[in-house]
């Protein structure tokens, strides 16, 4: 009787949850990988650079709360699982996840470095018949042109073989941070294999794991599908944000317009203005596409405008504080302003790219004092671009009163927006916070 074949083997692990799965990086896709693959038998090993990360989890510790405490929990009282910043514990995995960041250079390029990084490092301790995944968003052709060639050993290493030494899939994540009725486990994966053996490998994984798997041809259709939902929503985003001033200017509520179109049951989707993008996948994805484009001699106009309406909206949120200062006979400068909100959606503590930051920074570039509040970060976390020093202050009717203006960047459930509303002496409200039913002047922006 013939032995099965590699892929074989590996897939027949994965179906019996006998394999051990390791996650490259643990922070808001990662970790929440690790519970999923942990709820389904699997042992697992977390790896991240950051000791802090490593150090928390083996002490049960919650450092991304809207996962809960739970989890952490119970995965440092599992014999299942082990978190590390060692590498050489990947040595024993029979699939590894590589969920790492994919920020933008200096000039909106692609910054590759920790897929390729953590793809070299995966290389150095792989075990024989593995499965490497990329979940980490790029354009179309990363886990063939950057991951395969470090993996067969092209960059001086040992040569491998793609089918037999290891196989090669991408499936991105699809993790919206606070988003209630949805988990890793509920929400439909896509797999691409950069050839058949590691798509069908692939697939067994994510099967024992996820309810469902959405399996497409090829690596390069998982990236370019993973992109497509990001800029759907960039450029939806953007159509509403530069309706906001033309209707603003109207005098008609772009609120308002958005619930009455809303009402037509087929044929439209809600999609609604802020105070600028932030997250990591619509303010960043959209650009890898503009990018890969460019080399096959394409412009991607949509994308291109799109970045510039929405980048341009943390300007638009100071100009329209600026003119509500000024018709109270106040200038900006010295002013006291005070931002609600500094995360980048509601209910959650997660600041990447908030546009919060580049309001702050703004606001006090034109000599406002400004101060905020956010029940989820009570420190403004060090970010690549921004150093604000500023902790939260507490909300109360006189801290409101104090300010000469109230700037509503996020929409927490959890900030008592009645009182707000009878305290405050103007709102610049960019997320439509406060509806319009308050004592204090309301100023849309």
């Amino acid at each position: 009787m013939a032995r099965p074949d590699p892929a074989s083997r590996l897939m027949a692990k994965f179906t019996h949850r006998r394999a051990t799965v390791g996650v490259v990086g643990l922070g808001y896709v990662g970790l929440p990988l690790v519970r999923a693959m942990h709820q389904a038998g699997f042992r697992v090993v977390g790896y991240d650079v950051d000791e802090k990360k490593v150090t928390a989890l083996r002490a049960g510790k919650a450092y991304l709360k809207h996962l809960g405490r739970e989890l952490v929990r119970e995965l440092a009282s599992s014999d299942r699982f082990a978190a590390t910043s060692d590498p050489k514990s990947l040595r024993e995995c029979d699939a590894v996840c590589l969920c790492v960041p994919t920020p933008l250079g200096a000039h909106r390029e692609p910054d590759l470095s920790y897929v390729a990084e953590s793809t070299r490092m995966v290389a150095g301790v792989l075990k024989k018949g593995a499965l490497v995944t990329l979940e980490s968003t790029s354009y179309p052709g990363t886990t063939r042109e950057v991951c395969l060639p470090i993996l067969e050993g092209k960059e001086g290493g040992r040569i491998r073989r793609l089918g037999s030494d290891f196989f090669l899939a991408f499936s991105p994540e699809r993790e919206d941070p606070g988003r209630k009725g949805f988990e890793t486990r509920t929400i439909p994966r896509l797999v691409g294999g950069v050839d058949l053996r590691s798509g069908d490998a692939a697939e067994a994984l994510y099967a024992a794991a996820v309810e469902k798997v959405h399996r497409v041809e090829s690596a390069e259709v998982a990236e370019a599908a993973k992109l497509l939902e990001n800029i759907y929503r960039a450029v939806n985003i953007a159509l509403v944000n530069e309706l906001k001033p033309v209707l603003t200017d109207m005098g008609i509520d772009i609120w308002q317009v958005i619930r009455a179109a809303s009402t037509k049951p087929f044929g439209f989707q809600p999609f609604y203005p802020g105070p600028g993008l932030g997250g990591h996948c619509i303010p960043i994805d959209p650009y890898y596409l503009s990018y890969k484009a460019r080399e096959f001699g394409h412009s991607t106009r949509f994308i291109e405008l799109a970045g510039e309406i929405n980048h341009a909206m943390p300007k638009y949120v100071v100009e329209r504080t600026a003119s509500a200062l000024n018709e109270r006979g106040l200038a900006l400068k010295g002013a006291s302003v005070l931002v609600l909100g500094i995360a980048y959606k509601a209910d959650v503590d997660d600041i990447r790219e908030t546009p919060a930051a580049e309001i702050i920074a703004l606001l006090a570039e034109r000599g406002a004092r400004v101060s905020y509040h956010d029940p989820h970060v009570p420190t403004f976390p060090s970010m690549r671009k921004y150093e604000i020093p500023l902790r939260s202050s507490p909300l109360t009717p006189r801290t409101l009163r104090a300010a000469d203006a109230v700037v509503v960047v996020t929409a927490h459930r959890a900030i008592d927006w009645a009182m707000v509303g009878r305290a405050a002496k103007v709102v610049v409200d960019t997320r439509d916070a406060l509806g319009g039913r308050t004592r204090a002047r309301i100023v849309k922006a």
